[in-house]
């Protein structure tokens, strides 16, 4: 919540001065920017309703939580993300064809520095929100950060359209905007792909799997696993796993190694919210 706070503070902040800095210097390029940068503040709203809701606690209606509604909330930025970056495309687009180049308003140097200010804020806006994601876990968040990210990217487009229409090519700072649409539809494309996968259980990395391996098989009485199996539910993990174990062992001692299990991957997994733990008798043959 404080990092939304100071992305909302930032954004309105540099959303007004982009616009000024756009009228005032004439770039169609820092106006849209502005118009980015203030889809920052309503995106930034959303990421606080949905990580909210997602953080309630279990009731009688969702006994496994509320994280996947965290989802929906980064689906419903990457669909406003792509509307904005669309509108920004189409109006350069139709700078472009007009073909009516020389009518174009040369951009000024304060349209300039308003770019170079810009990159520097977004860029650290990007890294600050980042790190907070990935401390929490959070989807949203993340996507939050790369909206950053595609602003800080789309100032670096207007800086060269900027640059390029001062030295007597007018035209770049439209096509300038529609390379701004580009990078925001890229951006869109991964937040929307990231959240769909935490919606339909898609597994976690291999890195994660093959470290959760080595934990698993380093707790006493495990022999091997027949299974392991993970699924991404919004920001957290369920995992599923199968061990062997001695089968003369006692029900009492079989159950104090499926809890082993447990507990070692809850604790070396913080992203880890449930592990089933399934305990299979070791087979004669492999005996």
């Amino acid at each position: 919540m404080r990092v939304s706070k100071v992305s909302i503070i930032v954004n309105v902040l540099l959303s007004v001065a982009k616009l000024l800095a756009g009228i005032v210097g004439h770039s169609g390029a820092i106006i849209s920017d502005s118009i980015h940068s203030a889809s920052d503040v309503f995106s930034t709203f959303i990421v606080i309703i949905g990580v909210s809701i997602a953080g309630k606690s279990s009731d009688e209606d969702h006994q496994y939580g509320h994280e996947r509604l965290e989802c929906i909330a980064s689906i419903f930025l990457a669909v406003v993300l792509l509307a904005t970056g669309i509108g920004i495309g189409y109006t350069g687009i139709t700078k472009i064809i007009s073909g009516n180049y020389t009518e174009l308003a040369v951009p000024g140097l304060l349209a300039l520095v308003a770019a170079v200010v810009s990159i520097v804020v977004k860029e650290w806006m990007y890294w600050y929100t980042r790190a907070a994601a990935k401390k929490i876990n959070s989807g949203a968040l993340m996507a939050d950060a790369w909206h950053h990210r595609s602003d800080a990217l789309s100032s670096i487009g207007a800086f060269v359209g900027i640059a390029g229409a001062r030295i007597g090519y007018p035209v770049l700072d439209s096509v300038a905007s529609v390379v701004i649409c580009v990078f925001i539809a890229k951006a869109s494309f991964d937040i929307f792909k990231d959240s769909i996968d935490k919606l339909v259980d898609k597994s976690c990395d291999e890195e994660i799997s093959t470290k959760m391996r080595k934990v698993i098989l380093a707790q006493e009485g495990v022999l091997g696993i027949d299974s392991l199996r993970t699924r991404l539910f919004g920001a957290k993990i369920y995992v599923d796993i199968e061990i062997v174990a001695d089968g003369s062992k006692t029900l009492n001692e079989t159950h104090h190694i499926a809890e082993m299990v447990h507990d070692a991957v809850e604790r070396e997994f913080v992203s880890v919210k449930h592990c089933m733990v399934h305990v299979n008798p070791e087979e004669e043959k492999e005996k």
